[in-house]
């Protein structure tokens, strides 16, 4: 079969499971319903799943009615249709929130690397303005074999548990916080000047690109 597809609008690439091991992911955000579903469904009829980010209500809608198995995350804004292949041999993404306003971009993260066929636990609000609510997860951050970190307002949280845990970490800026948060700006400077040796910091709210980092390190022999 070929290894794309070519639609008016778009060039849907059927290889990429092939050389990522996860196939093609869909991001909604500027792109309407009919374009959202015709793609989901090319990459259904090829690949038996699909994965879609960033969708707005009515594409929601119209993925739901569309596919009976499809798994809509509200908070998250993402759609899973059917069932990845998942490798009970990788260890378990820990996702961990600095507060509950972080929980939007975390859910992304989660949502993305279940679509990709790993193992998520979550350890949510925990920030360091009570940080004993972490220092009593010792196992469950010991357990992971990534961490993501998810954060807003000052973005401390990933230093504190690059000291705390010998596999990697990644760190997500989110744009929550007051005006000098500056968008995330704040959280993300924070994060790329972390103390914590190792430490790996993404985009300002972007759950999905630590999970496919995240991915590619659980899935390494």
């Amino acid at each position: 079969m070929a290894p794309y597809e070519s639609l008016d609008f778009a060039t849907i690439d059927h290889h990429r499971a092939l050389r990522h091991g996860y196939p093609e992911v869909v991001y909604g955000e500027g792109k309407n319903p009919d374009q959202v579903l015709a793609i989901t469904e090319r990459l259904v009829q090829r690949g038996g799943v699909a994965f879609v980010t960033r969708t707005d209500a009515p594409t929601r809608q119209a993925l739901r009615a569309r596919f009976s198995d499809a798994v809509v995350n509200e908070m998250a804004r993402t759609v899973r249709i059917g069932t990845p292949a998942s490798s009970g041999a990788r260890p378990t993404i820990l996702i961990v929130t600095a507060g509950t306003s972080d929980l939007p971009v975390a859910e992304e993260a989660a949502e993305s690397a279940i679509a990709m066929g790993n193992a998520v636990a979550r350890l949510n609000d925990v920030g360091v303005a009570g940080i004993h609510r972490l220092l009593a997860q010792g196992d469950a951050l010991t357990r992971a074999g990534v961490v993501i970190v998810v954060a807003g307002m000052d973005g401390a949280l990933p230093s504190v548990v690059g000291g705390l845990v010998a596999c990697p970490v990644i760190a997500v800026p989110t744009s929550v916080g007051y005006g000098a948060s500056l968008g995330g700006l704040a959280a993300l400077f924070t994060m790329l000047n972390s103390c914590a040796a190792g430490v790996t910091v993404v985009n300002i709210d972007n759950g999905f690109g630590a999970a496919a980092a995240a991915t590619r390190i659980v899935s390494r022999d």
